[in-house]
């Protein structure tokens, strides 16, 4: 592992972490983008949740490799989700949001293969 790797992945990690403790501490700021992105309310908990195992996975695939890739495509999934989910509120300026919270989680993938 390569310390460029290393330093991608908890980044990657730090980056999902602060995402799902913002989603789960149901702050004002985030709730009022969830209700006008048209985010159902019952689906916050589990989004946040989502993020959190994500870092999680991040976390543990330095050690167990196939653990980091599965978290990995599972938070790429989650951001690629975000986009087509602006998309559909218009929220056109608000897109490069999640995506930069993905590009670590895609270099972390990367860095890896």
């Amino acid at each position: 592992m390569s310390a460029a790797h290393l330093t991608t992945t908890l980044l990657a990690a730090a980056m999902a972490g602060f995402s799902a403790t913002v989603s789960l501490l149901n702050t004002t700021w985030a709730e009022r983008s969830l209700t006008d992105y048209g985010v159902p309310r019952s689906w916050w908990t589990w989004l946040g949740v989502a993020k959190a195992a994500g870092a999680a996975g991040l976390l543990v695939g330095l050690f167990l490799p196939v653990v980091g890739v599965m978290a990995g495509i599972g938070l790429a999934l989650y951001f690629a989700g975000a986009v087509i989910t602006l998309i559909r509120a218009h929220r056109y300026a608000h897109i490069p949001a999640p995506l930069i919270f993905a590009a670590p989680v895609i270099g972390a993938l990367a860095l890896g293969a």
